[in-house]
């Protein structure tokens, strides 16, 4: 064909083993963390409306609990499978979670546009997402460059779109390039949506 695909940008998704077992023992520590943490609710205030996230207080849950390690040793083999599918070059470094912290999105929390600047690897493990949550937005990497383009068609293939929703699924990983921006929209429903994020880092 004369039409090649360059310059893809992936995207992981898959379940975790076990996962309902997992996610009974991280439901309760992220809602007791959230309980016991008077510094995270304060600076969710602030940068985290109608939520909750220990991003600001306890970013690194792998090293303060017994089950978020767990969960870290967990995602090691699909952040493998994922690194692998980029066919990135991880010779003679090793890639570490850096960072993991916990979402608690009520009714109202949105999370702006962003990426992890500074990291390898990004990711989100959903822990609760009861119907009617927001996804997770990705946005076209290119899209600033998109100099006098028309449109795209509604049914568009998801390659050709410049902006794709990923559903939030109860005991799926979901792993991206940290220089992928993305969002969430705002949860416009009356249930929590908790989830925990993380980075790894490669240098």
């Amino acid at each position: 064909m004369a039409t090649q695909l360059l310059f893809p940008t992936l995207v992981y998704a898959a379940r975790l083993r076990n996962w309902r077992a997992v996610n009974a023992r991280l439901l309760r520590e992220c809602r007791q963390l959230r309980a016991d943490d008077l510094a995270g609710r304060r600076w969710s205030a602030r940068n985290y409306p109608g939520g909750y996230t220990s991003y600001g207080s306890a970013h690194r849950m792998q090293e303060r609990s017994p089950t978020f390690a767990a969960l870290g040793h967990a995602l090691g083999q699909h952040v493998t499978a994922f690194t692998r599918a980029l066919q990135l070059d991880m010779s003679g470094r090793k890639l570490t979670m850096t960072d993991c912290w916990v979402n608690i999105m009520g009714r109202g929390g949105a999370h702006g546009l962003h990426l992890h600047p500074l990291s390898t690897v990004s990711g989100t493990y959903y822990v609760r997402a009861p119907n009617g949550v927001p996804h997770i937005k990705f946005e076209d990497p290119r899209l600033d460059r998109f100099m006098a383009a028309p449109p795209r068609k509604l049914d568009a293939r998801t390659r050709n779109r410049a902006w794709i929703t990923v559903p939030a699924r109860a005991g799926h990983v979901l792993l991206f390039e940290s220089w992928l921006r993305h969002e969430v929209t705002p949860n416009l429903a009356d249930a929590e949506r908790v989830s925990v994020s993380f980075n790894y880092n490669w240098f």
